[in-house]
Parts: structure tokens; C-alpha cells; sequence
């Protein structure tokens, strides 16, 4: 009986580690998280298949699309014109803020920035050409219900 039990707890720990794989394997990933009404919006990009899910305001989607080497291409080269790399973070508190983190982990602009402590002015251009490119790759391929 014991021998069954510990079979069947190394199974649920098997299934329950693989089904994170997906939110650590990724090359580029964008979230947004956080405020006085939660929401949770994430995008996972890997090769040219991306993950796409929203939970927030009483909605709930998650969508897999393929993603064109044009709009990798086109999303890098904005990453690389804002300065992705040397965009510095302010290190204010702010609290109930919908915060945005970006993650790249391969390529020119390999990097971690987040605005969960805002970003420093001469960098909130930058910041908002960025975010507005992770934005306009999920409107143009997200089909929300």
C-alpha cells in the first residue's frame, strides 16, 4: 500500500513540474499584473509559438498563435531602437500599481526590466514604445471572446 502511494505521489509531482514548463521555457515573455482589480496578462514567446493568457475584470482567455519571423523581427528591432538594455528602473515605492515585466533570454537584448518601481523619466519613452509593441503583437493576433 505504501509502495502504491509513493508511485502515485512521484506521478503527481512528474505532472504537476511539467506543467510549468511552459512558463520557464520561453524566450521572450511580457506580464502585466497587479491593481486595485487584479488582472493577470501574460505572453510567452517561443520560436515562432507564443502563449498567450488574460484572467481579469470578470474575463478569462488563453490563446496559442504563431507568431511571424516579420513580427519577431519588427518587436527585436524595437527592443533594440528604445535601448531595452539600458532603460534604468526608479526603486520608489508604489503600491496597487499594474506593473509590466519583460524578459528576454536570448538574442542582442537579453535582459529583465519591470516598472513595478517605475522607470526612470528620461527612460519612460523607451518604456512605452516597448510595451506598445508587446501590445499591438496581441491585438493583432489575440481573438478575445
Amino acid at each position: 500500500m505504501k509502495r502504491i502511494i509513493g508511485i502515485l505521489f512521484a506521478l503527481i509531482v512528474l505532472v504537476s513540474c511539467n506543467s510549468q514548463k511552459a512558463y520557464s521555457d520561453f524566450d521572450i515573455s511580457y506580464s502585466k499584473s497587479g491593481g486595485f482589480a487584479p488582472i493577470y496578462e501574460n505572453l510567452l514567446i517561443k520560436g515562432n509559438n507564443a502563449m498567450y493568457s488574460f484572467e481579469g475584470q470578470g474575463k478569462k482567455y488563453k490563446q496559442d498563435f504563431k507568431i511571424t519571423d516579420e513580427d519577431l523581427k519588427k518587436l527585436d528591432q524595437t527592443l533594440s531602437q528604445n535601448n531595452f538594455r539600458r532603460i534604468q528602473e526608479d526603486h520608489q515605492k508604489i503600491y496597487d500599481n499594474i506593473t509590466t515585466s519583460i524578459n528576454v533570454k536570448k538574442g542582442p537584448n537579453e535582459g529583465s526590466k519591470t516598472d513595478a518601481s517605475a522607470v526612470m523619466p528620461n527612460f519612460k519613452t523607451n518604456w512605452t514604445n516597448i510595451t506598445s509593441a508587446f501590445q499591438e503583437l496581441i491585438n493583432i493576433n489575440v481573438k478575445k471572446q
